[in-house]
């Protein structure tokens, strides 16, 4: 049985494609020894990290009001609030710390005070995930130990450090806007969700290279916000993540096999 670390990035309803990775991780007998997150890929995570299975995220994802998810805030930092992200991860996994979790979770949030990556390692498992997918200037801050945070999109979207950090031997991260094609925004959403993705593009590309094996699903034709394709991503989740899994432990395997031989 093959032991990985897990990383999983953000990219709004494109974090789908999430469930399908953890769908092949399934079938080929590979075990998550520590999962980290940003974002929607912090969502995923958390329950992945509290035992939820492939099977039950897929059922959660596809019950989910997305639509619903925020709520007016009108505050001086934000027009809306992300709020009952927080909610929906309190009614699953109930009243939980982070430190809680079976499986080791770190959660990335950004200081927007600081401008510094904060990992959130320890603390209400329900509010780190608000803070890791609150869009800055969208979404009212997350307080938290005297700091307000925001997305961890800004600072690191597939977070491989806190694994790297925490001493992981084998990491598989998931880049879900890496092969991201940006088309003329409809909306003001669309608008926003171009302007913050497009900016870490580059930047994420130089932070996965420490892992042992990126997944980069093509997910070039989904809207980051269309809900009736949430199937299909998760469709190209496993697709992506399937031959690329199996050819790594192939590969993992012969190593060991000729490290054994000398």
């Amino acid at each position: 049985m093959k032991t990985i670390a897990l990383a999983l990035g953000g990219g709004a309803v494109l974090g789908a494609a999430h469930v399908g990775v953890l769908r092949a991780l399934t079938e080929l007998d590979i075990t998550v020894s520590m999962i980290s997150g940003t974002s929607i890929g912090a969502f995923i995570a958390s329950l992945y990290a509290f035992g939820k299975s492939w099977q039950e995220i897929r059922a959660i994802v596809f019950d989910l009001d997305w639509l619903d998810m925020t709520s007016l805030a009108l505050s001086q930092y934000g027009l809306l609030s992300n709020r009952k992200i927080a909610g929906i991860v309190g009614a699953l996994l109930g009243d939980k710390n982070i430190e809680d979790a079976p499986i080791p979770l770190s959660i990335v949030a950004t200081d927007i005070g600081t401008g510094k990556k904060v990992i959130l390692a320890k603390g209400d498992v329900a509010l780190a995930v608000m803070a890791s997918s609150c869009i800055p200037g969208l979404f009212k801050p997350v307080e938290w130990a005297g700091s307000l945070l925001v997305d961890g999109v800004l600072m690191e979207n597939v977070p491989v450090s806190p694994l790297v950090e925490s001493g992981a031997v084998s990491i598989v991260c998931v880049d879900l806007l890496a092969r991201r094609v940006f088309k003329k925004p409809e909306h003001i959403i669309d608008l926003l969700l171009n302007a913050f993705y497009s900016t870490i593009s580059n930047m994420t590309a130089l932070q996965i290279d420490v892992a042992d094996l990126s997944i980069l699903p093509d997910l070039s034709n989904f809207s980051l916000i269309d809900t009736a394709q949430i199937p299909d991503i998760m469709e190209a989740g496993y697709r992506a993540a399937l031959p690329a899994l199996k050819a790594w432990v192939e590969r993992e395997r012969s190593l060991s096999g000729l490290v054994e031989l000398q």
